[in-house]
């Protein structure tokens, strides 16, 4: 229904004002008008519009300045300037300060009518799918972990089974595929959550370092350990320790590390007491430790007990359906925490992204977001926001003209060819083009395209 949609009419000539709010309302929409820049911006300041038809010319702040607060208290607003005194530079102006449109006075109230439908019915797809979005990310989220993909769905099923056997879980995957968030859902979804979940990273730490940061050392130990301290199995007491990159552990540690699964028992280093702990072991790995095993370089004992509970994490190019859902994801939260008004992605975005393979996988793909995010200038994140990710050689494509055709004609081709692409969407269009919106509406008219 129209009566959710309020529109803001600023003017002030009151015939103006009075004719336009007039012709609004007979559509069904709610409006509000007001006579002055400062009047509308206090009226924004309380009130939620969906459009704010904005006149040039007025006494005090003129339109572009109070379009410009107008759009930094509510940035969805679409903001349409209104002038009897139309002129190229001012709606060149007009369009970098943010204005949808651009209207000459005398208003025809039919074309007016037309053009808030347009805007509306475009507000009304954003607002549906936000909230399919919404509904869609909690139907497929798990812990935090977002997806649809079948294989996925039997890793949520074998978390709910497991989360509260005492048994040791190795987690296998691609760097990226998202190994820690699965360990982080064992962890939650059982009775230890309450307890602490400690993460260690095995490569990140020479061997003397991380047999210390596992068990912990006594005081005099080694040069500098002026105190006792726990290490990290102490520190998860009661909960879970996540070992990442297990595969890079040294044969020292190996075997101490076996010790401990097997009798729940160690020594700090430097220490003669026997420390017993209570904690659920999670592994992970980037590498194939059965390989590992073969060429003498892991432990086989230790492979087997580690891995009680195998979980194999297929990578993202194997799960293209999740690639909508994790991107409209990060755009919600990543967008937020940076103070961008990015609120989604178009479908052609969608598509460059679903045909690329992902080497980094899930990480790679949230870093190309908020890369995308952190250049874009629009309220939506085009293909070409993600231009980044295709290497320049792999750009370049042959193309040759169709011959006779007039430079008109070969304009012509391109608008129409890129509308096709952009699926009728002006703003990505003149984007893609490197045109601002109103030339490319004026070329639209002028070859007679249909959009």
């Amino acid at each position: 229904m129209n009566s959710q949609w309020k529109i803001l009419v600023v003017d002030d000539e009151l015939i103006m004002r009075e004719s336009m709010a007039a012709w609004l309302m007979e559509d069904g929409y709610l409006v509000e008008t007001a006579e002055s820049g400062h009047e509308a911006i206090e009226l924004v300041k309380n009130n939620q519009f969906a459009i704010c038809f904005i006149d040039l010319k007025m006494p005090g702040i003129d339109g572009i300045e109070a379009m410009m607060e107008i759009l930094k208290i509510q940035p969805e607003i679409s903001a349409i300037i209104i002038t009897a005194y139309a002129t190229v530079d001012t709606a060149i102006t007009a369009m970098k300060e943010g204005a949808q449109e651009y209207i000459v006075k005398p208003c025809n109230p039919q074309e007016i009518s037309i053009l808030v439908q347009r805007i509306i019915k475009i507000k009304t797809l954003e607002r549906e799918n936000q909230l399919l979005r919404k509904r869609l990310l909690k139907q497929y989220d798990f812990h935090d972990i977002i997806s649809k993909n079948q294989k996925m769905a039997e890793i949520f099923d074998l978390i709910k089974d497991i989360t509260n056997l005492p048994s040791t879980v190795l987690i296998q995957g691609e760097s990226g595929t998202g190994k820690e968030m699965i360990a982080r859902a064992i962890h939650q979804a059982g009775s230890r959550r309450e307890a602490p979940f400690i993460a260690v990273s095995c490569a990140a730490l020479a061997e003397t370092l991380l047999e210390s940061e596992l068990f912990g050392h006594e005081k005099g130990a080694f040069t500098g350990a002026t105190d006792r301290k726990p290490g990290k199995f102490e520190l998860a007491s009661g909960g879970t320790l996540f070992l990442d990159e297990i595969g890079d552990i040294t044969p020292k540690l190996q075997i101490e590390l076996l010790r401990v699964l097997q009798e729940r028992t160690f020594y700090r280093v430097g220490g003669s007491e026997e420390v017993k702990v209570d904690v659920r072991v999670i592994a992970a790995t980037n590498k194939n430790l059965q390989e590992a095993t073969y060429k003498g370089d892991f432990r086989e004992d230790l492979f087997y007990r580690l891995n009680v509970i195998n979980i194999q994490i297929p990578p993202l190019r194997d799960r293209r359906e999740d690639i909508p859902l994790l991107a409209n994801h990060f755009i919600e939260r990543i967008a937020l925490e940076l103070g961008k008004n990015v609120t989604g992605i178009s479908n052609n975005a969608i598509k460059c992204l679903i045909d690329r393979d992902w080497p980094g996988n899930i990480r790679e793909l949230e870093n190309a977001i908020e890369r995308a995010i952190v250049s874009c200038r629009e309220t939506v994140l085009a293909a070409e926001s993600f231009a980044f990710l295709i290497p320049q050689d792999e750009d370049r494509t042959s193309w040759s003209l169709p011959g006779n055709m007039t430079l008109s004609a070969i304009e012509r081709l391109a608008i129409e060819s890129t509308l096709k692409r952009c699926d009728g969407n002006i703003k990505e269009t003149a984007t893609v083009l490197g045109i601002d919106r109103s030339t490319l509406y004026d070329k639209i008219k002028r070859y007679g395209i249909k959009r």
